[in-house]
């Protein structure tokens, strides 16, 4: 039997990238998968029908992860589509970097709004029907940089600590009903954000890096799926660092 065989999963942001990696190994262990994204464009298309091809029943939605009263709405309806909702994975995420002296109002509202708002809106719109159904995995998808924090990054780390706090808080508060919550916090992982990077900060990342080599999306979605999965059932409230060691 698969690992995440008669489960529903919704994955916020993951028309691509780490988010699209996750969907895409939920359905490989036999998740039904809801796929969140700001717009349904050529990703989403993409994403619906490579994954419908593993044979679980997959659908592409559109949605402000950062409104509250939308989010609820597209909750109920893939409730309503799906019968029951069993992991939710907070992956919707932007960076706008700046150093602080330079940082508008703009820039940091805009990031927490993404970041660390939508989770927020998605778990408050979820945990009354993973409540009833006495069991479920929230996973919010943190960074490296929300344990360390990062210069030029004040907006983004202080979203993805408040992911980690976040996930430890619901875990306490759901645990007794059966609902489990963790993070993850990847740290250089090869996406098409950083395949912009030039050859030589690539080359200074991967030099502090013990395991030699950046991360994959792939990597990422592994963890996820043990963590959705019956596998970690006794796990929550933790914070799992993918890093290659980075940041021991």
């Amino acid at each position: 039997m698969k690992l995440l065989e008669g489960k529903v999963a919704i994955v916020t942001g993951a028309a691509r990238g780490i988010g699209r990696a996750i969907a895409q190994k939920f359905a490989e262990e036999g998740a039904d998968v809801a796929i969140t994204d700001l717009v349904l464009n050529e990703a989403t298309e993409e994403a619906e029908r490579e994954i419908s091809k593993l044979g679980v029943k997959v659908k592409c939605y559109a949605g402000n992860a950062a409104n509250f009263a939308e989010t609820e709405a597209l909750v109920n309806t893939i409730k309503e589509e799906f019968g029951h909702i069993d992991i939710l994975v907070n992956n919707a995420g932007i960076t706008k970097d700046g150093l602080m002296l330079r940082m508008t109002e703009a820039q940091w509202d805009a990031v927490i709004a993404v970041n660390l708002k939508s989770a927020f809106n998605f778990i408050h719109a979820i945990t009354p029907i993973m409540m009833h159904q006495r069991g479920g995995s929230i996973i919010n998808m943190a960074s490296v940089v929300g344990v360390h924090g990062n210069a030029g990054q004040c907006n983004y780390a202080a979203s993805k600590a408040g992911m980690i706090a976040l996930a430890k808080s619901i875990a306490q508060e759901m645990g007794s009903r059966g609902v489990r919550a963790n993070a993850i916090a990847p740290g250089f992982i090869i996406t098409a954000m950083t395949d912009k990077l030039s050859e030589d900060v690539k080359k200074q990342w991967i030099s502090h890096i013990p395991l030699r080599r950046g991360g994959t999306p792939e990597d990422i979605a592994n963890v996820a799926t043990f963590l959705a999965s019956d596998m970690s059932s006794y796990v929550t409230g933790q914070v799992i660092q993918i890093d290659g060691g980075m940041n021991m």
